[in-house]
C-alpha cells in the first residue's frame, strides 16, 4: 500500500509540475518592440561594407587555388606536341594574356612548370620539361616582359599520370604559368631561373 502511495504521490506531483510550466503562453512582441522597428527593415540604409575587412582579399574565380606561396590556374597552360618544346601557334594567345596580364599587374612574378607526359625517362623529362619552361620564358621576354620576373622550374613527368589515356598525356604535356605571391619570392623553388 505504501508503494501505491508512493507512485501516487510521484505522478501527481509531477503532473502539477508539467501543468505550472505551461499554464502561460509567451507574448510576442509587437513590431516596435524588434530590431526592426515598426516600419521594417530599410535596405537603402543598410551599411555593407565592414571597415575591418578592408584588408580581406576578394574571392578568386572557380578552378583557382591559392596555396600561399602561389596562384594556379589564374592564368591558362600552355599545352605542347609529343616530345616538342616548341610553342604551338594556338596557345601564343594564352601567352598574350599573361603579358596583359604582367602589364596590368607591374608587382607580380610568374613561375613557369614545365611538365611532361610518364613516357621517357626521369632525366629526359626533366630536360624536356626545362626546355618547355624557358621557351615560354623566352616568348615571353621578347613580348616585353621583365626576365627578372620570371622563373623556370621542371617537374618533368614527376606529376604525370602512369599509364595515362591519350587525353591525359596531352594534359601532361604543358608549362603551368603560376602567379607568385607578393612576398613569396623569398620562397622561390630551390634550382628556378
Amino acid at each position: 500500500m505504501k508503494i501505491i502511495s508512493s507512485v501516487l504521490s510521484l505522478i501527481l506531483l509531477s503532473s502539477a509540475v508539467l501543468f505550472t510550466g505551461c499554464a502561460t503562453k509567451s507574448k510576442r512582441p509587437t513590431p516596435d518592440q524588434t530590431v526592426l522597428g515598426p516600419n521594417g527593415l530599410n535596405p537603402t540604409n543598410i551599411n555593407t561594407t565592414d571597415q575591418s575587412a578592408a584588408g580581406l582579399q576578394s574571392r578568386l574565380p572557380d578552378g583557382v587555388i591559392d596555396d600561399g606561396h602561389l596562384i594556379h590556374g589564374l592564368l591558362p597552360s600552355v599545352y605542347f606536341d609529343l616530345d616538342q618544346s616548341a610553342i604551338k601557334s594556338g596557345e601564343r594567345s594564352k601567352l598574350a594574356d599573361a603579358v596583359k596580364y604582367l602589364k596590368e599587374n607591374p608587382t607580380k612574378k610568374l613561375l613557369l612548370e614545365g611538365h611532361c607526359d610518364w613516357r621517357g625517362t626521369d632525366e629526359y623529362n626533366l630536360s624536356l620539361g626545362d626546355r618547355r619552361a624557358r621557351g615560354v620564358k623566352n616568348y615571353l621576354v621578347k613580348a616585353g616582359v621583365e626576365a627578372d620576373r620570371l622563373e623556370t622550374l621542371s617537374k618533368g613527368s614527376l606529376e604525370s599520370i602512369k599509364n595515362g589515356t591519350a587525353e591525359q598525356m596531352d594534359h601532361d604535356r604543358r608549362v603551368d604559368l603560376d602567379v607568385k605571391k607578393d612576398g613569396a619570392d623569398a620562397m622561390a623553388p630551390a634550382g628556378g631561373s
